[in-house]
């Protein structure tokens, strides 16, 4: 049997290197979409565009965009993949308040347009949409699959658009798609401006001397924080199904911001209520108190569970910032 083909934009990032990882070992052939920029920006796959065994045998990398429809169109056709993960998005919350036209296009009519694309290829995939807990907003917790949805920013509202176009795909044209709605997973290779990472690097820095403080926005805010690479074992799993359906994948456990920056101090031996201040800049205009998920669906369906919790996770992330500044 050939090998299966899958298609994924956002390749390039925290989620995209993880799971092209993950379909190599399943030896799958990968393309990957990536944003024609004048700077690199494949960082978090150079280990593999370095491997002359892969690079341009199983992962081929194409110039497209989610504002491209035609390219889309173009690409789908010429391969024909088996599999087609959508993780591609403007996924800052606090950047969707200061461009939300940007982020509805990307995020919004961007799925549209690739799902539009699978239809008018006619060709047989599956396709797995990134769909995200910020949907919830101000659900109350524990949310799953049947929770209210009440998005509270341009991006959560973005997120829920395409949320239902894919729905509205699946039932409308037949096609299999499913939504994985992912709670927050994070990981050494999360963006530099996302608050766990920001918090691990500041750990590290401040330890070592080369930080004094750190300035956060809400330290109440409540979140469901789990280990990127296991969610992306979920992703896999949705497009392995029978049949398409919708997953919520978390931890079904929730720590404050303030418990992740304690975890993450505490790791290198420091109080953090030291080194730690609030800068309203950070503040968001309409503010996500607590998203706890329930991922009872994906264990009884796929058989999928989280194995590191937000305690470890802390301790992992911060650990790799230590040796990061110690090796360089």
């Amino acid at each position: 049997m050939k090998n299966k083909v899958a298609l994924v934009t956002g390749i390039t990032g925290q989620d995209g290197s993880y799971l092209v990882e993950l379909l190599l070992a399943k030896n799958y052939t990968v393309h990957g979409i990536i944003r024609r920029s004048s700077s690199f920006n494949t960082a978090r796959i150079d280990h593999l565009i370095a491997d002359p065994e892969i690079m341009n045998e199983r992962l081929f990398l194409h110039y497209g965009d989610m504002i491209d429809g035609s390219r889309l169109v173009t690409l789908i056709k010429k391969f024909e993949p088996d599999e087609i993960y959508n993780l591609a998005a403007q996924s800052h919350v606090q950047v969707s308040f200061e461009e939300p036209e940007y982020t509805g296009e990307v995020v919004g009519i961007g799925t549209t347009r690739l799902l539009e694309a699978v239809r008018m290829s006619e060709i047989d995939t599956k396709f797995y949409q990134a769909s995200s807990s910020e949907m919830f907003g101000a659900s109350p917790p524990p949310q799953n699959e049947d929770a209210k949805f009440y998005p509270r920013s341009p991006y959560g509202a973005a997120k829920l658009y395409s949320y239902w176009i894919t729905r509205n795909y699946r039932e409308a044209y037949g096609i299999y798609a499913c939504n994985g709605i992912l709670f927050n997973h994070e990981s050494e290779r999360r963006g530099k401006t996302f608050v766990t990472r920001k918090i691990a690097i500041a750990a590290a820095r401040i330890s070592l001397g080369k930080q004094e403080t750190l300035y956060l926005g809400n330290l109440d805010a409540i979140r469901d924080w789990g280990y990127a690479p296991e969610y992306v074992e979920g992703m896999w799993k949705m497009l392995q199904n029978d049949k398409p359906n919708d997953f919520v994948l978390a931890t079904n456990t929730g720590y404050s911001v303030r418990d992740f920056v304690r975890f993450a101090f505490e790791t290198v031996g420091l109080e953090y209520d030291k080194f730690v201040g609030v800068d309203e800049r950070y503040i968001r205009p309409t503010e996500v108190n607590a998203l706890i998920g329930d991922y009872s669906k994906a264990h009884e369906l796929l058989g999928w569970q989280p194995r590191t919790l937000t305690p470890e996770l802390a301790r992992l992330m911060v650990n790799f910032e230590v040796n990061n500044l110690e090796n360089n």
